[in-house]
């Protein structure tokens, strides 16, 4: 018996319309932002670089289920960051920028990796380690979660820049507009020096703990705007 092709096509409805996929991804910056805002919120404060054994037993296994909790909420983050990086990619197709688009591809799977790493490491420290492990090993964990969001600085930096670039080389965005993605990008390679032993320059910093990750969640918000105020392209990417 042979199947008709109206028989293979998907069902109409509002999970198969491209606008409504295309909406979705667009708004996933949006998404990205508010998650990693309320995983930060429920992650509390990670203890500092060379914490003592008891204050790392104290957060890690005191406040496991909050640590946890904050993985789950931070992996759907990172879930929208990836879409928002798809979305991104294929407006700058559509506007003949493939050059930036592959750059922000690369940039948030680099990034993608890092912060999967990052929540990976917390995750395991309240899941067993900090109460099994030794106490040398549980510190150098979490000094290593430390460094790794100095280090994200880079790839973070990399898709501020391919957004902005691109975004303005395909006359979406104003000049002045573009002037802050620069900032944006400047402000986000900084983030990368912070390894003075303490103070607001320090890995564990103000800077780097906040400072840096707000400015980098503001511009994605920014461009989300962006890509969700412009027209659907009669080519259909989704």
């Amino acid at each position: 018996m042979s199947t008709s092709t109206a028989d293979m096509r998907p069902s109409a409805g509002l999970g198969s319309s491209p606008q409504f996929w295309e909406f979705l991804w667009r708004s996933a910056g949006l998404q990205s932002a508010g998650l990693f805002i309320l995983a930060y919120f429920v992650y509390g404060a990670q203890p500092h670089v060379g914490a003592s054994p008891e204050v790392l037993a104290a957060f890690y296994q005191g406040e496991r289920a909050r640590i946890l909790i904050a993985a789950v909420i931070a992996g759907f983050a990172v879930l929208n960051l990836m879409w928002f990086a798809a979305a991104l990619r294929a407006t700058l197709a559509e506007v003949g920028q493939d050059g930036w688009g592959a750059a922000a591809t690369a940039a948030s799977a680099a990034l993608g990796g890092v912060l999967i790493l990052l929540i990976s490491v917390s995750a395991g420290l309240a899941y067993s380690v900090a109460g099994t492990a030794s106490p040398a090993f549980a510190g150098a964990l979490n000094d290593f979660a430390w460094a790794g969001i100095v280090v994200s600085s880079f790839p973070r930096a990399m898709l501020a820049m391919a957004a902005a670039f691109g975004l303005w080389r395909g006359g979406l965005i104003s000049n002045r507009l573009f002037t802050v993605g620069v900032a944006v990008v400047v402000l986000l390679l900084l983030g990368g020096t912070t390894w003075v032993r303490g103070g607001f320059w320090a890995a564990d910093g103000v800077f780097s703990r906040t400072v840096s990750p707000l400015i980098g969640l503001l511009w994605i918000l920014v461009v989300s705007r962006v890509l969700l105020g412009r027209r659907s392209s009669s080519r259909a990417a989704w």
